[in-house]
């Protein structure tokens, strides 16, 4: 499940923990202190931090594994804290207290926890087992050359289009951004949208087109890349989908959820793998997905892969425990890698041989899905923390709806967001 959608789709879960000890859950409790671990004999408790997946069974799915991990080490108690809600806001104030967790899982991956120490390198953790891992989840968790997260699973997130209504209107799967314009505005009716990218007109939009553009975000050695003439130009593109008033806005739910899609409110979405066990059974085969294409032709389709990734609390008192735990469940696990990818929502496991053999993702638009991952997949840079990405937003935002001119705005905002990557890298 994606990170950006953590706090908007938490509703009905277990607030609290659940110690499991000697494979056994013990105690439930509201607390974030860990309880009951001596009386187990273990000699540490762990404190492990999930974010609140909205997908059935991944609550369950997270005690299991703590319970089969205790069972195979009974000197190490297990305390899994379930944490609905804004999920990031309360993992990075708890992080500066002693109640930090050992154990926790962050979405889009961020290269400051690493560089102010919060977070312990992983090298020796995936030992042989790094050349397994894609190309996607080795780069994306790298800092300076050490490794300081495990990939749980890849979160790969595309377009989807309703094929009848696509071939009824005559209308071919656009693979170029004016394809798309002309698609969205042609499918638009009195009654409905013809594109859904979320709420707020924007969503991941902004981002796929200055990819799709040959431009980035921001370059390796932390310097800001949207400020570039192709990433302007990208950017001044998403008006025209405004000014066509093809944007579905202001939904029910936001772009994470296939509602809109799956009701036929409109015929093509931005969404994720995740949905597609809801999208297929009341689809059928009348689905297909699409990277986000190419701004021009000859450019560069993209899809995002984001996901969540376990890091290690590098002041807490149970670093070694805690790093045993992470490779344990995320290295050397691979039925469970496979069963939290394949149960709970569709993912990809990070694991190459692990998603070789994900039989749920090997046939039909899921598998067509893996491989434009593999072919077209980009993620965030890891400075794009929330003061960088929000002014990015903003500014796409306005450029979109014609408020002031471009290159101004873009101009500022790139200041603006150099100053805070500086600030995350200590410069």
């Amino acid at each position: 499940m994606s990170a950006r959608r953590v706090e908007l789709s938490r509703r009905g879960f277990l607030t609290g923990s659940l110690l499991v000890t000697a494979g056994t859950v013990l105690t439930t409790a509201c607390s974030t202190d860990p309880t009951g671990g001596s009386s187990s004999g273990a000699k540490t408790t762990l404190n492990v931090w999930y974010h609140a997946y909205g997908e059935t069974g991944a609550q369950q799915a997270a005690l299991r594994y703590a319970t089969a991990f205790t069972k195979a080490n009974p000197d190490i108690a297990v305390k899994v804290t379930w944490v609905p809600g804004d999920y990031a806001s309360k993992l990075y104030s708890t992080l500066l207290t002693d109640a930090a967790p050992d154990v926790f899982e962050i979405g889009d991956f961020s290269e400051a926890l690493a560089r102010r120490g919060q977070i312990a390198p992983l090298d020796d953790v995936y030992g042989s087992a790094k050349s397994d891992f894609n190309t996607n989840a080795i780069e994306s968790v790298t800092v300076d050359g050490k490794l300081y997260g495990v990939k749980e699973i890849d979160d790969v997130m595309m377009l989807y289009y309703r094929k009848s209504v696509l071939s009824k209107a005559g209308i071919t799967p656009p693979t170029t951004f004016d394809g798309l314009v002309d698609a969205a505005k042609a499918l638009t009716t009195k009654k409905n949208k013809g594109l859904f990218v979320g709420n707020d007109g924007i969503g991941d939009s902004a981002i796929l087109n200055v990819w799709s553009n040959g431009s980035d975000l921001v370059t390796p050695d932390g310097k800001v890349a949207f400020g570039s003439d192709r990433a302007l130009e990208a950017l001044k593109g998403l008006k025209r989908l405004h000014d066509d008033r093809s944007l579905l806005l202001g939904f029910t739910t936001d772009w994470w959820d296939p509602a809109a899609f799956i009701q036929g409110v409109v015929p093509m979405q931005w969404c994720g793998l995740w949905a597609m066990p809801a999208i297929s059974p009341a689809l059928g085969d009348d689905f297909g997905v699409l990277p986000w294409p190419a701004y021009e032709a000859g450019g560069a389709p993209v899809v995002r892969v984001g996901g969540w990734t376990s890091c290690v609390n590098a002041k807490g008192k149970n670093v070694a425990a805690a790093k045993k735990f992470v490779q344990w469940l995320w290295v050397q696990q691979s039925d469970l890698q496979k069963d939290f990818a394949e149960s709970y929502g569709f993912h990809v496991p990070p694991r190459t041989s692990v998603a070789a053999t994900a039989k749920k993702l090997s046939a039909g638009a899921a598998k067509e899905t893996v491989e434009l991952a593999e072919k077209y997949g980009k993620h965030n840079p890891g400075t794009w923390e929330t003061a960088v990405s929000s002014a990015f937003n903003a500014t796409a935002a306005k450029v979109a709806g014609g408020q002031g001119d471009p290159a101004a705005l873009l101009a500022e905002t790139v200041k603006k967001a150099q100053r805070e990557i500086d600030k995350q890298l200590g410069r």
